[in-house]
């Protein structure tokens, strides 16, 4: 029947049965489609000087090894050619940036020093006074100094994760805490580690999109000495690797899983971007749509 009326005497239990299995089925995956496409892409930050401060965008291209148009297209190295960063180099965090991406300056500030101001590519001279020792800055356009050359597409975290991880630290922020952590994409979900669905077991990876953009999550990142360092000091935070660890295994949902986590110093999510979208845009807004599970 069609007008809400009972079923009538042509129509098995088991037939009922199955067709309300197969209409609750329908209803759940139109649940889980909407779920996903109701998260979009709320942030880009690129970050042209390696280790430097990020610039906001709201378009950003995929370049030709999966990265983001600018980002770390330049990075700073000592005389023995090893990265100064701020995993070796805390005075790091003191420098402020901020840089013209369509003219290629920079305007860098520290503590004790005057002010620059001119081409990203001239500033290793501020750069050597600074850091009181020969420095030089190096440019890859084509697909920059990423910290992961595996997997140097860009990394993922979700507002709702930088709300509890701040939570666990007092006077942290979100805003601070994605300072600290650094990501790429921030995605607008609410709910805490939801990034945690875009990666799977080792030897897999999770499929997803963002507009036109393909994605491959391929595993959760693992942490550095940075994200325990306040942002604009370099002080340490007391304790803040143990907290983090000991919160991280407290909180880890059940979606989170594989066997990536042989220690809980590990947040966002580290991805790959498959050649066919090599050209193609992010922008803020655009949707997240989750895919499948795959090999590797």
């Amino acid at each position: 029947m069609t007008d809400g009326s009972p079923t009538d005497g042509n129509t098995s239990a088991a037939e009922a049965e199955t067709t309300a299995a197969a209409a609750a089925a329908t209803d759940a995956e139109a649940g889980a489609t909407a779920g996903a496409a109701a998260v979009t892409l709320d942030r880009i930050a690129v970050y042209p000087v390696k280790s430097l401060d990020a610039e906001f965008v709201d378009a950003a291209d995929i370049v030709e090894n999966g990265g983001l148009r600018g980002d770390r297209e330049y990075a700073i190295f000592d005389e023995d050619g090893e990265y100064v960063n701020g995993k070796r180099e805390r005075a790091v965090h003191r420098i402020r940036s901020s840089v013209s991406l369509a003219d290629g300056t920079v305007e860098l500030s520290a503590p004790e020093m005057d002010d620059y101001d001119g081409p990203i590519a001239e500033a290793d001279g501020w750069l050597s006074a600074y850091f009181g020792y020969p420095v030089e800055l190096r440019r890859d356009p084509a697909g920059g100094f990423p910290d992961d050359t595996e997997v140097s597409g860009p990394t993922v975290i979700s507002t709702g994760t930088l709300d509890a991880v701040a939570s666990w630290f007092d006077g942290v922020d979100a805003d601070e805490m994605r300072r600290r952590l650094r990501p790429n994409l921030v995605f607008d979900a609410s709910e805490p580690f939801w990034e945690d669905h875009l990666f799977d077991r080792r030897g897999t990876v999770v499929e997803f999109s963002v507009g036109g953009v393909a994605f491959e999550g391929v595993n959760p990142c693992q942490r550095c000495v940075v994200p325990s360092r306040d942002p604009d000091t370099g002080a340490e935070t007391a304790d803040f690797r143990t907290t983090f660890m000991t919160k991280r295994r407290e909180t880890v949902p059940e979606w989170s899983g594989g066997d990536w986590f042989d220690h809980d110093f590990r947040l966002m999510v580290n991805t790959a971007v498959p050649e066919s979208s090599w050209g193609e845009t992010l922008s803020v807004g655009d949707a997240v749509t989750v895919g499948d599970i795959v090999p590797e």
